[in-house]
């Protein structure tokens, strides 16, 4: 089963409490070319993306309230092509099951992640996020 991911990528961005203001700050950095894709993200997180940078983000509930498992369905309905999660290892989650569903489901449906600054920054200037990328799976 191919899938094509199209040129413009519909990325999930996630951030735990300790680690929101870092994925903003590269967001700011960034926001160029993220403008280019549609950018979906869990409740609080989406809601603070769009009053610190007026990028459009559509919202889904906040990660503690299911919204890490509604990213996943839609990584599993192919609604989600790429993620950027800033999770923060050291604080526990009162959601951890549900962040390490979410973290299964992007491996299993094989989608691009970034979980930490220099990953989103190398993915992000990837030549995959101007073309089209075929799967293998």
């Amino acid at each position: 089963m191919k899938r094509i991911i199209g040129i413009k990528k519909k990325i999930a961005l996630i951030a735990h409490d300790n680690k929101k203001d870092e994925l903003v700050e590269w967001i700011k950095l960034n926001i160029e070319p993220l403008k280019e894709h549609q950018l979906f993200g869990t409740g609080t997180t989406s809601k603070l993306i769009k009053d610190e940078t007026g990028l459009e983000v559509f919202a889904y509930k906040s990660g503690p309230l299911g919204g890490d498992l509604q990213i996943g369905a839609a990584i599993s309905e192919e609604k989600i092509d790429f993620m950027i999660f800033f999770w923060d290892p050291l604080t526990a989650q009162p959601h951890d099951p549900d962040v390490k569903a979410l973290l299964r489901i992007a491996v299993l449906y094989d989608i691009p992640v970034a979980m930490n600054y220099s990953t989103a920054d190398f993915l992000l200037s990837s030549h995959y996020m101007k073309t089209e990328y075929n799967k293998k799976q």
